[in-house]
């Protein structure tokens, strides 16, 4: 019995050994858990505060990457819409309306709000200070901007904040007698008769009857000269052969010529490395830049084009484009951009390139106490009897003959002969010997051998049922001056198509053709 007993001491014993310890290892078990908890908590707690430091600085990042908040990308657009609106209204009312006078009314329908290049808002307003000359955009959220008629440096865009411009304006009156006084080309006087013998009047009036007819274009103007003479010519209602018109990036075939008189003159040469004193620095790769890869689009400059086609396309990143609506020192903006290829390694239409260009063009000139806004007329326009002309420039007086010049049909045509005659003009030589042959050359990194130096070329044949000899001054929106040698012939038409000129040019310049021998 006793045995018994202790046998029951001892299991009991064992038993409560076993609870207590199944008791501890349950205990142990909740402080495990416990512990467990509280260490995911932190865990959870750490990995929500690196989530948001990350967070954060992905945004940061982010926000480093973009030059600006949508917001605020949104809010830049809209005043540079306002900008470049108040450049057209200035500009029409005081350059062009010098010969087509129109309402400010008339100039926002016919030259803006139809076109999405200017995307105009309706929530735009405006004023037009007939006493100051100038016009100032309003909008909802955005500083207002303004431009003034600036006399014979026509309309500039004041920089954001800015009451007046930085610099001087200069008069610059035409050195010529009256145009119907003075024979054609110089003149206007017969510059129709006698005509050239072979012409087939009516198949010259038909092709400008077509092309006139296609009023989807706007063209209002168009000139075609064959054999030194005009043979045909045609104007929209209110529109006339001295109209100044906006001719867009056609100015860059002006600013070829003015670096080849002063190529003539020897105070450049096409395979100098650029004179660009901010390239200048100890290895500078922008120093190996030529004077040649300038003219022939092939700087390797950074300088994004992204078209101009919506409100999307007014943004600080679209360099090539910024000159035209935010009131910049485009030459300060072009040249210092970073290199972004080697120089002659890739064509691409960039305005940083004639803009340099141009810039030399302004040292040069004041160099020797030349007065730079004056060279222009003085040196090329007056010896071709262009008298029209009105070259436009930014606040700080720097031409934009990218974009902002202007020009009458008749004075493109003078500008088409005197690449058509080599350079020549009755006898003077104002370009060098061999220039045109230089620009009518396709430029070397372009392999579709459509560009030259500052001129596009059909060496392509990129434009179809046109001689592949034909080279143009060409600008936005369908502004055309075609020199065709191997036919004798200059070809001009201006006006604001909303798009497509390339194909509607090609067939207007072979009906033409066809009227010529």
């Amino acid at each position: 019995m006793g045995g018994r007993i202790a046998q029951i001491r001892r299991a009991a014993g064992a038993n409560q050994v076993a609870r207590s310890t199944a008791s501890a290892r349950r205990s142990a078990e909740r402080t495990k858990a416990a512990l467990a908890r509280r260490s995911a908590k932190r865990a959870k707690a750490a990995a929500l505060r690196l989530g948001t430091a990350l967070t954060l600085l992905a945004g940061a990042a982010l926000l480093a990457q973009s030059p600006e908040p949508a917001a605020a990308d949104s809010a830049y657009s809209l005043e540079s819409r306002a900008a470049i609106g108040a450049h057209h209204l200035c500009s029409g009312l005081w350059v062009v309306g010098r010969a087509t006078p129109r309402t400010a009314k008339e100039v926002l329908a016919q030259d803006i709000a139809p076109f999405k290049d200017f995307s105009w808002d309706n929530r735009f307003t405006f004023r037009v200070d007939s006493a100051r000359r100038a016009v100032t955009v309003s909008g909802p959220g955005i500083v207002s901007r303004t431009a003034t008629f600036n006399g014979d440096q026509g309309c500039a865009i004041l920089p954001r904040g800015h009451s007046q411009i930085h610099f001087t304006p200069v008069k610059v009156p035409r050195t010529l007698p009256p145009a119907a006084d003075q024979p054609w080309p110089t003149g206007d006087k017969n510059a129709t008769a006698p005509l050239p013998a072979g012409v087939d009047r009516a198949a010259l009036d038909a092709a400008l009857d077509w092309g006139m007819a296609q009023t989807a274009h706007n063209t209002r103007a168009i000139v075609a000269v064959h054999g030194g003479k005009i043979v045909g010519e045609r104007y929209a209602p209110g529109w006339a052969a001295d109209t100044p018109q906006i001719s867009w990036s056609a100015g860059k075939s002006i600013t070829a010529a003015l670096v080849g008189i002063l190529v003539r003159r020897g105070e450049l040469a096409i395979d100098d490395v650029a004179p660009v004193p901010e390239w200048r620095g100890a290895n500078d790769p922008r120093g190996q830049i030529r004077i040649r890869d300038l003219l022939h689009m092939s700087s390797g400059l950074n300088f994004a084009n992204l078209g101009l086609t919506g409100p999307e396309s007014y943004t600080r990143t679209n360099k090539h484009m910024r000159i035209y609506f935010d009131g910049l020192n485009v030459f300060e903006h072009a040249v210092n951009q970073p290199l972004e290829i080697p120089p002659n390694s890739q064509w691409r239409y960039r305005n940083s390139d004639p803009l340099t260009l141009g810039r030399i063009v302004r040292q040069k000139v004041e160099a020797r106490g030349g007065q730079y806004l004056a060279f222009p007329q003085r040196e090329l326009f007056d010896p071709i009897g262009a008298r029209n002309f009105v070259l436009e420039t930014d606040a700080w007086g720097n031409f934009i003959m990218t974009g902002f010049d202007y020009g009458s049909a008749r004075d493109w045509a003078r500008f088409g002969l005197l690449h058509l005659w080599d350079g020549v003009w009755q006898g003077k030589r104002i370009l060098p010997e061999g220039w045109v042959s230089f620009v009518s050359t396709p430029a070397p990194a372009d392999e579709s051998k459509g560009y030259g130096g500052l001129f596009w070329l059909n060496r392509g044949g990129a434009w179809k049922g046109v001689p592949e000899d034909a080279f143009m001054a060409s600008g936005h929106m369908g502004q055309y001056t075609m020199v065709i040698p191997s036919r004798d012939m200059v070809v001009v038409r201006l006006g604001p198509s909303p798009g497509g000129t390339q194909a509607y040019f090609s067939e207007l310049v072979s009906r033409l053709l066809k009227g010529v021998p």
